[in-house]
């Protein structure tokens, strides 16, 4: 009898065991998925709204309107400038810089820094035309370049720069930007 007793005992301690590990084993491969699901999801940033439109960037890509702001804003931020702030002008873009590339545009800033300092020369920069590309995390800006001694316009020309971008995590920096031929100068290396 008291085997019979024990054996039933036993029997109902391992069949709850058994549902016990089916249930652990259950919950185990749900938190699996749940965490494969979590880590595999892309990932949004909603902006402050600057404008009418709703901006992104997320792990799936950069919004073409987000990249033309910050486009913008670099290049406004880039190519008007004047001795007065050009501490402040270099800080500004090297704060957009990309740490990969932070070295090689300091060093090209500071080339800038050192030829304009003390003198009355100063830029400023009209936007004609901006276009992106949010798959290749390119943009080009194209506009006129005023060139002023003291408040006097000394030159003005049409001018075209491209900007490259890199992405690091949800947030972009500047990697490289470069003066690009425009019509006119083509039309001078023509003659």
């Amino acid at each position: 009898m008291r085997a019979e007793f024990a054996h039933d005992l036993a029997q109902k301690h391992l069949r709850q065991r058994n549902t016990l590990a089916l249930v652990a084993g259950a919950l185990g491969a749900g938190c699996l998925v749940l965490g494969g699901a979590a880590v595999t999801r892309d990932r949004e940033v909603v902006l402050v709204p600057v404008t009418a439109e709703t901006l992104t960037v997320s792990s799936a890509g950069v919004d073409a309107a987000y990249l033309e702001l910050v486009t913008r804003d670099a290049a406004l931020m880039l190519l008007n400038r004047s001795p007065e702030s050009l501490d402040y002008w270099m800080a500004q873009i090297l704060k957009l810089a990309d740490p990969a590339a932070h070295g090689r545009l300091k060093a090209e800033l500071v080339k800038i820094v050192e030829e304009q300092r003390g003198s009355d020369v100063s830029q400023a920069f009209v936007i004609r035309s901006l276009s992106v590309d949010p798959d290749g995390l390119a943009s080009t800006v194209s506009g006129t370049l005023k060139t002023f001694v003291g408040a006097q316009v000394i030159a003005s020309n049409e001018r075209r720069f491209a900007f490259r971008w890199r992405r690091r995590g949800l947030s972009l920096a500047l990697a490289g930007f470069a003066q690009l031929p425009t019509d006119a100068d083509n039309k001078d290396l023509i003659r």
